[in-house]
């Protein structure tokens, strides 16, 4: 096999891709079936309805079905990944249980026990997507919610206190890993204190260092210690650690802090590289060659094709003429295929779970007591 064909190999496995419609189009089906894609990223857009106002639960299995199916017999397996946090960002809807956000741990009453009611929520949230057939739900959010004005993060952290934030996200993270669908903390270094979207704009914090350690950085060091088998970037400048590029493109953020320093040994997939925090700065395919070289291990590139193709283009070409761009992929790549490897040995000794999981009283009984806390 050759080495320009290895690479390709390897390339694929860092792509993980979005896609318009609520079919995914012949070229991404063509693409997985090479091995050219690591995984594929839902949206809402993507889940079509089943003319009632609610998901067509049969078109999202055949959905999902079809992306798994389009991986050749004895390949690499696609990751199927979304976004099912609670609140504002869950893209899977009714007839599935329509979570209330994260935040309402913080109004929960005394007596309760917080990590023992988000780790069955994590359960739950989890059986339903693993019926759905997703493999990966890009939660919990690790953010501490300490600015009343940021835009992006607020109901959607677990609360407003680092060490509290740490003990609910990490029992959320558990629920779902113990019944297969793989966990994702988010976003290192810290979104929660920014006033600025990076959706539309590219957010700074000036927090010294000490700062960072006793708030934005204590869920993640408390993940790491965890295990927790996959965190993603933030697309934030972090003045005290690299007041030049965002976190995801900062070799001195991902490899220095995260692996170095505190120790990360998991996966590492940046935010979408298709946000303004990113466009707007750096070109994509500059982007997705320095994120890799930064340490990152997987790039989210969730809309537009053009965006992929330049990303991809732009790691095969660095990967050709840079050995050491070429090492930084295949390691990369390693991580991914070791990640996929150990969930697929897992997932092979668990039941995939019933579609009567969506909405079941026993999770209806769950939102209703995070949304009792909620609506106090």
């Amino acid at each position: 096999m050759s080495l320009s064909h290895d690479l390709r190999r390897d390339v694929g496995q860092l792509l993980w891709l979005g896609f318009e419609g609520t079919s995914p189009p012949s070229t991404l089906l063509e693409d997985i079936a090479e091995g050219d894609v690591g995984a594929v990223v839902l949206f809402r857009r993507n889940l079509a309805d089943n003319g009632a106002g609610e998901l067509s639960v049969s078109k999202l299995c055949a959905l999902t079905d079809a992306l798994h199916q389009a991986v050749p017999a004895g390949g690499m397996p696609l990751w199927v990944a979304i976004d099912q946090e609670g609140g504002s960002v869950q893209r899977v809807r009714a007839p599935a249980t329509r979570w209330p956000a994260m935040m309402g741990f913080d109004r929960l009453g005394p007596g309760q026990d917080d990590a023992e009611l988000a780790e069955a929520i994590g359960a739950a949230v989890g059986r339903e997507l693993a019926a759905l057939g997703i493999d990966v739900d890009f939660a919990p959010v690790l953010d501490v919610h300490t600015n009343p004005n940021n835009p992006v993060i607020g109901e959607r952290a677990f609360g407003t206190d680092p060490e509290a934030v740490a003990r609910r996200a990490l029992a959320f993270a558990r629920g779902l890993e113990s019944v297969g669908v793989v966990s994702c903390g988010k976003h290192f270094p810290g979104h929660g204190d920014t006033d600025t979207d990076s959706h539309l704009a590219l957010p700074r914090l000036d927090h010294d260092r000490a700062r960072l350690d006793a708030v934005e950085l204590l869920p993640f060091q408390r993940a790491v210690a965890a295990r927790i088998p996959m965190l993603m970037t933030a697309h934030v400048v972090f003045a005290a650690i690299d007041d030049g590029v965002p976190a995801t493109l900062s070799r001195a953020v991902i490899t220095g802090l995260l692996r170095e320093q505190m120790g990360y040994q998991g996966l590492i997939v940046s935010d979408d590289l298709d946000m303004r925090a990113i466009v707007a700065h750096v070109g994509v395919g500059e982007a997705a060659v320095a994120a890799i070289a930064a340490g990152c291990d997987a790039l989210l590139l969730c809309r537009d094709p053009v965006h992929q193709r330049r990303a991809r283009a732009a790691l095969i070409d660095a990967g050709s003429d840079d050995r050491l761009m070429r090492d930084a992929i295949a390691r990369a790549a390693e991580r991914v295929r070791t990640a996929k490897a150990m969930h697929a040995a897992q997932i092979a000794e668990l039941s995939r779970p019933g579609l009567d999981v969506l909405g079941c009283d026993a999770h209806q009984d769950l939102a209703a007591r995070l949304g009792a806390a909620s609506d106090d």
